[in-house]
């Protein structure tokens, strides 16, 4: 059975190249275009991974992170941060809680978070 990732992303342009490139790895892409919406996918739909962005409309990822964290129902699925946040607090704020890997945007391609993805699900 496919591995469900759901992408929390504002960005319509990024979320949909990432969509594209994990669906062809044959993952199930399930997106999310702001934090509300997001966690309530992360609720109903259960992911085995979460790629989170960190500046969204409405709740912010580090509250998304602090709510999904905060549920027993789904505080263990795997969050990887994507953001173009890349202060040393940010990561460390990410990571206190409870991110998995904190991928800076512009440091990385599409096809390096993909990977990222992989290893993390592997």
């Amino acid at each position: 059975m496919a591995k469900r990732i759901l992408i929390i992303e504002d960005d319509q342009f990024l979320r949909e190249l990432i969509s594209k490139k994990l669906t062809a790895k044959d993952y199930e892409v399930i997106q999310a275009g702001d934090g509300e919406e997001g966690f309530e996918k992360v609720k109903k739909e259960k992911p085995d991974l979460l790629l989170l962005d960190l500046m969204l409309p409405g709740i912010d990822g580090f509250k998304v992170l602090e709510k999904i964290k905060a549920d027993s129902e789904i505080a263990k699925t795997p969050v990887i941060i994507l953001s173009n946040l890349g202060q040393k607090e940010d990561i460390d704020k990410g990571m206190n809680l409870g991110a998995q890997d904190f991928l800076i945007k512009a440091h990385f391609t599409p096809n390096q978070i993909i990977e990222k993805v992989n290893i993390t699900l592997s």
